[in-house]
């Protein structure tokens, strides 16, 4: 593997970490302390001022206008369709419901990669979607069960637009990052992004007291705002530089692995079979999706 390639996928694999560690930490601010709404305003908020602050410090990159009318769409379905339609769809199902919705998001991609831009569906990345997919699922579904009641229908349908939209997010920025640098595509996509947040989350915001929230939950929110949102954000589009989108989304199968981790050091999980054969076939399926196809050379 290059040098390139391998930083790409220590890039995403970082994000994914940062994003599975999220789920924890968020669930500690929500809705107690805050509003779904209020917390994705500061996110964009907070990620849209830092891009801007350290491009101020490096060298100004000039892009196209035809490039910015694709970047105001990338800001729509991968920050605020993606992530007002997440935090409110968990709201109204259940987290084994959501976990399910979200790590179907490769499929969505490989399937968006095929016909956005030509990116070939191989078996071989098939099997390893379907194979990540299994031990996801596996993995989630030990502590509960996929429910389609009516008292959920509403919160599914908009985790799975959500997941739709970040896989629509994850193909059409593709051809941008191996344009332009990473910093300049998330500044304007944050930027565009900020338009389409603020007439959604201002009223939340104004409605929070921030007078009662401890410092412990502010240490959630900057985690929340600095890693998941700048870190990540970043991490993920730097990694589509050097690698396609279905190889980029492949890492969310390693989502609910670092859940688990995280739940047997607390000492609120313990490891079982179920863990490792779930593990199992998560990295046997990240690693046929990630596998290159060995070329054959005429003698």
């Amino acid at each position: 593997m290059k040098k390139e390639n391998l930083t790409a996928h220590l890039a995403v694999l970082g994000a994914n970490i940062i994003f599975g560690l999220n789920y924890v930490i968020a669930k500690g601010i929500m809705p107690h302390w805050m509003e779904p709404r209020a917390i994705i305003f500061f996110r964009v908020t907070g990620a849209t001022a830092a891009f801007w602050l350290v491009e101020m410090l490096t060298q100004r990159e000039k892009v196209a206008r035809k490039d910015l009318k694709r970047m105001f769409l990338l800001a729509f379905f991968g920050v605020a369709l993606n992530q007002i339609l997440f935090f409110e769809g968990l709201n109204l199902t259940t987290p084994i419901n959501a976990s399910i919705i979200m790590v179907g998001t490769p499929i969505l991609v490989l399937v968006m990669s095929h016909f956005v831009i030509g990116d070939k569906i191989s078996g071989r990345k098939l099997l390893g979607i379907i194979l990540g997919f299994s031990g996801a699922a596996f993995l989630i579904l030990r502590n509960g069960h996929f429910t389609l009641s009516s008292n959920t229908a509403l919160g599914n349908l908009l985790v799975l637009i959500n997941a739709s939209s970040y896989g629509l997010f994850l193909v059409m920025v593709k051809p941008l990052m191996s344009k332009y640098r990473p910093l300049t595509v998330m500044k304007w996509v944050f930027t565009f992004g900020l338009i389409f947040v603020i007439p959604v989350s201002v009223g939340e915001v104004v409605r929070t007291n921030f007078s009662i929230i401890p410092l412990n939950i502010w240490f959630s929110i900057m985690y929340v705002v600095i890693f998941t949102t700048i870190f990540a954000y970043f991490l993920n589009n730097y990694s589509l530089r050097r690698i396609s989108p279905s190889a980029n989304s492949s890492y969310i199968y390693l989502q609910p692995i670092l859940a688990s981790l995280v739940a047997i050091f607390a000492g609120k999980d313990r490891l079982t079979l179920t863990e490792i054969v779930a593990s199992l076939l998560i990295f046997s399926g990240v690693y046929f999706v990630n596998k290159k196809r060995i070329r054959k050379v005429a003698a």
